[in-house]
């Protein structure tokens, strides 16, 4: 298994600053691999309660009688289990005598847990914890991490065979079960359908209308349905930007399932030719870079954007670093080049630097303030 250091570093920090920290993140990214490592390093006492586990449901059915006692780290496993334990945290930590930091482990993102975590308000705080990455695996696994995905029992499979069925397998038991237990009342196959329509969308614009049509559902269900996926972070909704310009901006968000693996399963594509020759080739390794600059920059989903007008002017992604306005193309081509957009984007939206990722490792100039940039390189040195 590879050690998630950065991660485990950065829960100690916020058990040190925060009575109650929710680490949250897809089902089977590696959450309670994390925690039982964080455990094991952790100096005093540790209880460890898997709210999926038989025995420890029932240690939990009076929670009150099971956590008031404790001291030291407490790790609570799958709380979404756990109907109103928010609540009973909150009066467990603010007791003057209370000698116990709580981790919570969720399969879903803040946005579906904030029901139930109002009443923690000032007391919690979140880390995702999201699928493998480059900095993780390392530079040389660059092309099994784009087409495998992050997530560890797909990434680490001895071989493409046992990576797609373990895929396969997440797929299915995320529409059969997971979803029912989250609350979200459709049916698997509609789901389904509906995860490989955005398979096809991904890079691309969000259309509710459309996909709404073709479902045989309203849009209201369409974005409904998006949520969804949303909320159990295995699907990003990139913002568009707006600028004060006489030009028509467009409006809607892009669409990028977070895992680039799960993206080839939906599209049924089981090997690196099938890949490479397929039209969402290159809007899978765009999705894929993306993702790994804005984790190597450590900005925030909600703080990226994207920028595009009706004419045809685009930038993938526009970040805003210490007052600097960067654009950021992504292009996988060993040759990148200035484009129409981008003199159009630096002169609309006055940036101060554009950024091309391509593949490779090379950085060079294309313009006085346009640089062609390798992934690797990107995410070891930033984009300065």
């Amino acid at each position: 298994m590879i050690p998630r250091i950065r991660h485990q570093a950065r829960l100690r920090r916020l058990l040190s600053q925060f009575a109650v920290v929710g680490l949250v993140g897809a089902r089977q990214v590696g959450k309670t691999t994390l925690a039982r490592g964080l455990a094991a390093r952790e100096q005093g006492r540790v209880t460890f309660f898997d709210l999926e586990d038989p025995t420890d449901e029932t240690r939990f059915a009076d929670p009150k009688l099971a956590l008031e006692s404790l001291e030291g780290l407490v790790i609570i496993d799958e709380v979404q289990r756990s109907e109103g334990l928010f609540r009973l945290l909150r009066v467990l930590v603010d007791r003057p005598a209370n000698r116990a930091r709580f981790l919570v482990l969720g399969s879903a993102g803040p946005e579906l847990l904030k029901q139930s975590s109002e009443s923690l308000a000032g007391r919690i705080v979140y880390h995702e914890l999201p699928p493998f990455r480059l900095d993780e695996t390392g530079e040389e696994s660059i092309d099994r991490l784009w087409i495998r995905g992050g997530f560890p029992l797909s990434f680490l499979a001895s071989d493409e065979a046992q990576s797609a069925a373990w895929r396969a397998a997440f797929i299915r038991t995320y529409l059969e079960r997971d979803l029912p237990q989250l609350g979200i009342a459709v049916s698997a196959t509609t789901m389904r359908r509906f995860w490989t329509m955005l398979a096809h969308y991904h890079g691309g614009r969000w259309n509710a209308a459309e996909v709404a049509r073709s479902l045989g559902v309203s849009a209201p269900t369409a974005n409904s349905y998006l949520d969804a996926l949303v909320d159990s972070l295995l699907v990003r909704k990139l913002t568009p930007w707006f600028e004060n310009l006489k030009k028509r901006q467009v409006k809607a968000p892009k669409i990028y399932l977070t895992d680039t693996g799960l993206l080839h399963s939906l599209l049924r594509l089981k090997t690196e030719p099938e890949l490479l020759g397929h039209p969402k080739a290159g809007a899978s390794w765009e999705g894929f870079a993306m993702h790994e600059v804005v984790r190597a920059l450590s900005i925030d989903w909600e703080d990226c954007h994207y920028w595009a007008t009706h004419r045809g002017a685009e930038i993938d992604l526009l970040v805003f670093d210490g007052g600097r306005r960067i654009g950021v193309e992504f292009k996988r081509t060993s040759a990148p080049g200035m484009t129409r957009s981008m003199h159009s984007a630096l002169a609309d939206l006055k940036l101060d630097r554009v950024f091309v990722v391509f593949p490779g490792g090379d950085r060079f100039r294309l313009h006085e303030r346009v640089d062609a940039v390798g992934l690797e390189r990107a995410c070891t040195e930033g984009l300065d």
